[in-house]
């Protein structure tokens, strides 16, 4: 009788919960990935060191992106000196068809004033038939040359922006690609980009590193969550927003479900759990936890130990005790929902019956035992 585990049925409230190992690990994580391939050149700061946004963690070089940086730099500001002369050009010749305007206006005029002079002359009969009618052809003629310089001065005058804006682009995207190429060289010091603690860096020097690659791990260990591992089994009813209580082995600690991943990885599910209360003395990043989940509270339920055999919602064979003997017999019991330490009873057990929750399996082809 000693050797075995007896439990008596009860009545009343439990609540169901599921447990998993887990970790602390920070809720801000930032991984630093290289934005250009190079090669590490010096290690400023190691693991476990306390870093700021600016501070430069690692120094890369990289003499092909310094020198298509310098390139490009020299590319955009020939792309802007080309802007500048078109602009100095256009505007000269603005000014000369100005001139040319101006100069083919004035002698339309003139011509005019001549036409119009041997128009008084001639009907006095003052001026020659040849002289009056030269006259009004070289009129025509330079009313025609002034119209077409007028339109050659708003031509030269619309086409500027044209122009120009062509250009201006081609200087903006040589500026872009220098600016681009800048930002690169700059990124060969690799930065922390937040206040935390530098966790990793898996890099070593001279180390050939890819676009890609990463560089170093800072996290915030002041603010942290339990990650538990869930069997499978058991994590179908975790919801988001449930109660959680994480052990850190120095307190135990009231928290909520935040996340549940949706793939099993190795038979366990993943389930993030934040904290509504603070963390006690000596937490930090990667400190092994044990986690129980709340899933629900049931009232006014049949119950026992969980047996070592059994899962929720089946039909079991259990040894129940027979009062006053130390003899036991199986009866069929049909099992409900299950908790860490408990199970519900929907049938074959009533309220102040004992049964055996340890292995039976040695038993199976008895339907009676005595306990000595």
């Amino acid at each position: 009788r000693s050797t075995v585990w007896i439990d008596t049925v009860k009545r009343g409230p439990i609540v169901r919960q599921v447990r998993g190992l887990g970790t602390l690990v920070p809720e801000d994580i930032r991984w630093i990935p290289a934005n250009t391939e190079g090669s590490v050149e010096k290690i400023l700061i190691w693991p476990g060191t306390k870093v700021e946004p600016g501070n430069v963690i690692l120094e890369l070089t990289s003499p092909e992106l310094e020198q298509s940086a310098h390139d490009a730099e020299l590319q955009a500001k020939a792309a802007e000196a080309e802007l500048a002369t078109m602009r100095a050009t256009l505007q000269r010749e603005l000014l000369d068809q100005e001139s040319k305007t101006t100069a083919a206006h004035s002698q339309y005029e003139q011509a005019k004033m001549e036409r119009e002079t041997n128009d008084q002359l001639a009907k006095n009969g003052l001026v020659a038939e040849l002289v009056y009618k030269t006259s009004k052809i070289k009129e025509g003629e330079l009313a025609k040359s002034d119209e077409i310089e007028q339109k050659r001065l708003a031509f030269a005058r619309d086409s500027i922006e044209p122009q120009l804006a062509s250009k201006q682009a081609a200087v903006d995207q040589a500026n872009q690609l220098a600016k681009l190429k800048l930002d690169q060289v700059e990124a060969l010091h690799v930065k922390a980009g937040m206040s935390g603690v530098l966790q990793q860096l898996p890099v070593q020097i001279g180390q050939r590193l890819k676009v890609g690659d990463n560089l170093a791990r800072v996290a915030d260990p002041s603010k942290l969550k339990a990650q538990v591992k869930i069997a499978e089994t058991q994590a179908k009813d975790i919801q988001i927003k449930q109660k959680a209580a994480i052990d850190t082995r120095n307190g135990t600690v009231n928290g909520h479900v935040t996340r549940v991943d949706p793939a099993v990885e190795q038979g366990t599910v993943t389930v993030d759990v934040a904290f509504d209360e603070a963390l006690p003395k000596g937490a930090r990043p990667d400190l092994s936890v044990d986690g129980t989940i709340e899933l629900e509270r049931l009232d006014n339920v049949v119950y026992v130990g969980r047996p070592a055999f059994g899962q929720e919602n089946n039909t079991v064979g259990m040894f129940k005790l027979i009062n006053g003997t130390s003899d036991a017999f199986r009866t069929p019991v049909k099992l409900g929902k299950s908790s860490v330490n408990t199970i519900e009873i929907l049938n074959g057990l009533q309220p102040g019956d004992q049964v055996i929750l340890s292995d039976t399996s040695a038993w199976d082809a008895h339907e009676r035992i005595r306990l000595n």
